[in-house]
């Protein structure tokens, strides 16, 4: 593992450890590195009223947008399970509008990373900022 992937892996994971899922029992955490380098992680955090509730991806990247971070670089998702716990389909749009067809998300477990996949690979013809005249 490159350094900067281990530097997304134990954010990730320092973030899954703080995830607030009481119902699910499914913590998840995400990190990503932007455009200038800086790392962003973020957890799920559910809710009472479930579609209320927050993905990790989604947490790293309003950390990303609060820190000034306009482009995502490298992303890494990690959860529990015998599954790939890869970003749900509405992340994956939010991660679009961020991130270039060719951005690698990294699809981890507790153990290290089991999976990489581009972002075209998971969100194939997307629609993104280009589609309406602004460039990630």
């Amino acid at each position: 593992m490159s350094p900067e992937l281990a530097l997304l892996f134990e954010a990730a994971l320092a973030a899954q450890a703080r995830a607030y899922a009481p119902y699910s029992g499914f913590p998840v955490g995400a990190a990503l590195r932007d455009a200038d380098g800086a790392v962003h992680a973020g957890c799920n955090v559910e809710n009472a009223a479930y579609p209320v509730g927050t993905c990790a991806e989604a947490g790293a990247i309003a950390a990303m947008a609060a820190a000034g971070g306009r482009g995502i670089a490298e992303m890494l998702v990690l959860g529990p399970g015998p599954g790939l716990v890869t970003p749900c389909g509405a992340c994956r749009q939010r991660i679009r509008e961020f991130a270039g067809p060719d951005v690698i998300i990294h699809v981890a477990d507790g153990a290290g990373v089991r999976a990489a996949f581009t972002l075209a690979t998971l969100l194939p013809e997307s629609f993104g900022p280009e589609n309406l005249g602004r460039h990630v």
